[in-house]
């Protein structure tokens, strides 16, 4: 992976986090878009640095489709080419049925979906044989075991079509298209320590979270050369969540 370029957006924190550290330390050269938090983004970049690579934080709003487009672009012109784009930017909503807004449905299809589609469309006019989209969704796409995540769920599951599709379009092109389902990892955005984490644990078959570096180490597989003839899969990492 020497001498590669990915963008991994969503990357200033949690799953995030750890694939950019994960990817630089295998010689990639790292992008990551980043909201509200420039402190944590630039502590990102200086571990990608530290591990040897190029890091860059551009900020860009998941929901923006310009900026997003503009994200891809400042990594081409600064890195000089895109191999890896990591769509992983996203949110978890939450609560009863009747309570979900119209704003709220088109904010989570916004940024789970239309991002991912629009990202994917952009990094692959750059992209050469060997490219990898990369797409994090959810072992809520698979199995819903509790209430509430309906609408969580739905977005995530769009990933399930939008990587299939991406793989037959781009495939003739030697690019790879691929989907991780991360269950219950333990993240600022679902600490292991939370009061809901026990609830959680009992869905699992091992009985534990995972870490971010779990999923980061599944990506990694399939931005490498492992991952060569890995395209239209969903790869679950959930403890055997949806066993």
């Amino acid at each position: 992976m020497a001498q590669r370029v990915a963008l991994v957006t969503g990357g200033s924190r949690g799953i995030g986090a750890a694939i950019a550290a994960r990817l630089a330390s295998e010689g990639t050269d790292v992008a990551i878009t980043y909201q509200h938090s420039t402190e944590r983004a630039a502590a990102v970049v200086k571990e990608i640095e530290a591990a040897g690579a190029r890091g860059m934080a551009v900020a860009a709003d998941a929901a923006d489709t310009g900026a997003l487009v503009k994200a891809v672009e400042r990594t081409v012109a600064e890195f000089g080419r895109i191999d890896i784009l990591v769509n992983n930017a996203g949110i978890a909503p939450y609560g009863p049925l009747e309570d979900v807004t119209l704003e709220e449905i088109d904010a989570t299809l916004a940024i789970h979906a239309r991002a991912s589609f629009v990202l994917a469309q952009a990094a692959a006019r750059h992209m050469g044989s060997g490219g990898r989209i990369i797409c994090i969704g959810s072992s809520l796409a698979e199995r819903v075991p509790y209430p509430g995540w309906t609408l969580y769920s739905m977005s995530k599951s769009a990933l399930i079509g939008l990587t299939k599709g991406l793989a037959r379009d781009l495939g003739p092109r030697g690019i790879t298209a691929n989907l991780v389902h991360p269950g219950s990892t333990d993240t600022e955005m679902n600490p292991a320590d939370s009061p809901e984490a026990e609830e959680e644990r009992r869905y699992t078959a091992l009985g534990r979270y995972c870490s971010a570096a779990d999923i980061a180490a599944t990506v990694a597989h399939l931005a490498g050369e492992g991952g060569r003839n890995i395209t239209g899969a969903a790869i679950v990492v959930d403890a055997g969540t949806t066993a």
